[in-house]
């Protein structure tokens, strides 16, 4: 399947060409004919999985371009916000049909004479309530979007998700998608959607098939030697590293900096202006690595990005299934690395069954294995190097005072000083520890189920006895 096969207008069909689209993903193939049917729909897609496009392009498909809002796609934050109308605005530009986004801490007069041009609102909920709220613009968009609508409601953004439909027509196409689907989400479909379709990825889809997903085992003081030898080995074109604290962010960057990376920090307590900096530097390229935690990365879509590592496992795994959709985007391979520590095993167990992937142990290489990487890495680029006249003058002129050999030698010198590797010669956990460990594992694992079964009505037992009313914890908890 192509995208052709939507028959969509013309020129939206060159915007996805010149965007370099060809097939779409499962959730463009499921969701599009049914957006374009006119249905209310409900959607279950991770991070990565496209969801932009998947409800962008029907939308924007289906629009007049009359001049007025006819579209609203509310999201989490200002980056995301950001990220969506860039993407919308490129699949539109060719019908002219304009996006604005609307979210805090912008100028008010600026955001309503980019509104008063648009067919299309980005906005986060905040400021998007507020301008309904005081009257500042009045709108009845046809289509209604809401993105990441678990992100939303984790973000205390429910009664406001609530009261903006209060502004919306009756008469609407509803369109929600979301990663997981908790009561909550559920019960605001069923309030602000009519007879929607549902459209979920399977299990087998949650996790990208193009990401490979490895795991390294080392001592808990290990983690930056480690996370030092994986970059000297993998060499990441792009990547970013993830961390569970601002605090743990903040020191990994100033010591990836330390050791000579391009490398930066975001998480939430940078003022908004150095969010957008980071982030527009890592999008142009100027920066190699992002280091940021899971909330401050939500939203953030980069298609080129070729290594994730979790310097820490995420507490969930859910987390994880965002962290590593940051890799594997627009059909490219990806990279997922983790760094974990044996007592970490019953996560990654837990993050395998939950998602259905497969996370494969590896052991960190030595330097000589480094070394030999890089050097095979030097020969290729030698190999590929086309003679310019620079490099024959200079050759002539070293010939003067040099014999050919010696000139060789010396220039490979020059060039060999970048193989050099930093650190002991072996870090982690090896082949045979890790085989041992992850044996340990199962075989507690299988006792901790043993115990629990036979002990299960003693133990009801025994908290009767001390919790006679059956509900003293939760009275306490409320």
């Amino acid at each position: 399947m192509t995208f052709k096969d939507f028959d969509f207008k013309e020129k939206l069909q060159k915007s996805i060409f010149d965007a370099g689209f060809k097939e779409p993903s499962p959730i463009q193939r499921d969701a599009i004919p049914v957006i374009l049917s006119g249905k209310d729909i409900v959607g279950q897609a991770h991070t990565g999985t496209g969801k932009t496009a998947a409800f962008g392009l029907p939308l924007i498909n289906m629009l007049d371009g009359n001049g007025s809002v006819e579209a609203v796609v509310i999201v989490p934050t200002r980056e995301l916000a950001m990220q969506v109308s860039d993407e919308l605005f490129r699949f539109a530009k060719n019908l002219s049909i304009n996006t604005a986004t609307v979210y805090g801490g912008q100028s008010y007069s600026r955001q309503l004479k980019h509104i008063d041009n648009a067919g299309i609102i980005v906005a986060t909920p905040g400021r998007f309530l507020d301008l309904l709220r005081d009257e500042k613009i009045k709108i009845a968009p046809k289509f209604v979007v809401l993105d990441e609508a678990d992100e939303m409601l984790d973000m205390g953004f429910l009664d406001d998700i609530k009261e903006i439909f209060t502004f919306m027509p009756k008469e609407r196409q509803t369109l929600l998608f979301s990663a997981t689907m908790p009561s909550a989400i559920k019960a605001l479909a069923k309030s602000i959607l009519i007879e929607p379709e549902f459209i979920t990825i399977t299990q087998s889809e949650i996790t990208n098939s193009k990401i490979t997903q490895t795991f390294y085992v080392v001592e808990e003081h290990e983690r930056d030697d480690a996370l030092i030898r994986l970059y000297d080995f993998k060499n990441p074109e792009k990547s970013i590293i993830f961390c569970r604290t601002k605090k743990e962010v903040d020191r990994l960057s100033t010591f990836l900096v330390s050791q000579g990376f391009s490398a930066k920090g975001l998480h939430g307590d940078m003022e908004q202006r150095q969010r957008e900096e980071v982030i527009n530097s890592f999008k142009k390229g100027k920066l190699e690595i992002l280091i940021a935690t899971d909330v401050a990365a939500r939203g953030l879509d980069v298609n080129d990005v070729s290594h994730v590592f979790n310097y820490h496992l995420p507490f969930d795994s859910e987390s994880y299934v965002h962290r590593i959709g940051r890799t594997g985007r627009a059909g490219k391979d990806g990279m997922a690395v983790s760094i974990v520590t044996p007592h970490e095993f019953r996560m990654i167990k837990k993050i395998q069954s939950d998602t259905g992937g497969k996370l494969e142990a590896k052991v960190i290489p030595n330097i000589s294995s480094v070394k030999e990487k890089k050097t095979n890495s030097l020969k290729s680029k030698i190999c590929e190097q086309k003679v310019y006249d620079s490099g024959v003058n200079l050759v002539e002129s070293l010939s003067e005072e040099y014999d050919l050999e010696t000139i060789a030698h010396k220039l490979a010198s020059l060039l060999t000083n970048d193989t050099y590797v930093k650190g002991n010669n072996n870090i982690g956990k090896s082949q045979n520890d890790i085989e041992k460990l992850l044996k340990r594992s199962r075989e507690d694992n299988g006792k901790a189920n043993r115990r629990g079964s036979g002990n299960f009505r003693d133990r009801n037992n025994n908290n009767r006895r001390r919790n006679p009313s059956g509900n003293r914890r939760q009275s306490r908890r409320g």
